[in-house]
């Protein structure tokens, strides 16, 4: 039998299968159905600092200020002591996903100023969250501001939260900083346990008919995979921090490459919500499966042997893939060369 555990932000998990954010853990009855179908751990949506920020307005206009130079409004709306806010829903629904499932709960959260990462992140702590995932969504759009204080944003953020909080923190990483190993390792100097590579921005579009700039949501592909099991691979044995793969994992062969690159947990959630949550019980029989077949006895033997410290040439991770690449190409067949 082989032993498919792995140790993530000092969980034991019975495999590294972790379905990652996603509607599907929106709903208590899909929550249970990944846990049926062998989830080791399960990603909870983001609570959004600004949803809450929003709400809070709207209760300010619509509810506290409803008698305002009209004493007989006061019957007209409900009481906001009546009524579940966004952040009380939220972490409602995370006690009771605590309560109904047997794995693992990491909760997410996506906040905008340093005081809601310490208010929400201690409100999901007390909530009975096992790990916290900092969703640190932030686009580097301003002209004059350098990468240094992109990257001591995230590190003040971590810093401030980790002395507030006792569950292991993760970070969700963009794969745009400019040195991401050196960040990694400052990272790991300011207390976090985990990262998670890589969140993906969602790109806006056009619309040529209104010319209205509007969201675009696309569900990630296969191809992305590469880029994370790159960088994993150059991570593994340089930092002692949990590693988590997120975004373009569908395929079994996806996931087993990340683990050889060095990965604790390969997140799942493009492949469940196209393919159903059927498709992780698939990958959990598959991936034992190849390990069986390619004499593995268990996940720890197999995680890194391909990092780059323990490839058979390192440099294909770096500058020499790039240049291997180009002089590959072969023009099809009747192509003019």
């Amino acid at each position: 039998m082989v032993d498919l555990t792995t140790d993530y932000l000092g969980l034991k998990l019975a495999h590294p299968l972790v379905p990652s954010a996603s509607p599907l853990g929106k709903n208590l009855d899909s929550a249970r159905m990944l846990e049926d179908a062998g989830a080791s751990a399960l990603v909870l949506p983001s609570l959004f600092e600004e949803k809450i920020e929003a709400e809070q307005a709207q209760m300010a206009r619509f509810f506290y200020g409803q008698a305002i130079g009209y004493g007989e409004a006061d019957s007209f709306h409900p009481v906001p002591d009546q009524i579940l806010t966004y952040q009380e829903q939220y972490l409602e629904h995370l006690q009771q996903i605590k309560n109904a499932l047997k794995i693992p709960v990491i909760a997410s959260l996506n906040g905008t100023s340093l005081g809601g990462w310490i208010e929400y992140g201690v409100a999901l702590q007390q909530a009975g969250a096992d790990a916290l995932e900092l969703n640190i969504y932030h686009l580097a759009a301003n002209i004059d501001e350098d990468s240094e204080t992109v990257e001591n944003r995230y590190l003040a953020i971590l810093r401030e939260l980790k002395s507030q909080v006792s569950i292991p923190l993760t970070l969700k990483l963009s794969p745009q900083f400019s040195s991401p190993l050196h960040f990694a390792q400052r990272l790991q100097s300011a207390g976090a346990d985990g990262i998670a590579i890589f969140n993906r921005f969602y790109q806006p579009d056009i619309d040529l008919e209104t010319l209205q700039v509007v969201p675009k949501l696309e569900l990630s592909t296969a191809q992305e995979a590469l880029l994370r099991i790159r960088w994993t691979a150059l991570l593994y044995g340089r930092v002692k921090l949990s590693l988590a793969v997120t975004g373009g994992f569908h395929e079994t062969a996806d996931v087993v490459k990340a683990l050889l690159a060095g990965a604790d947990v390969v997140h799942l959630c493009s492949v469940l919500l196209e393919r159903g949550i059927g498709r992780l019980s698939e990958i959990h029989a598959e991936l034992s499966d190849w390990l069986e077949a390619h004499e593995y006895q268990s996940i720890r033997q197999l995680k890194g042997s391909v990092s780059q410290q323990h490839s058979i040439d390192p440099s294909l991770y770096e500058r020499a893939n790039y240049v291997q690449v180009l002089d590959s190409y072969t023009p099809a067949s009747g192509v003019l060369r």
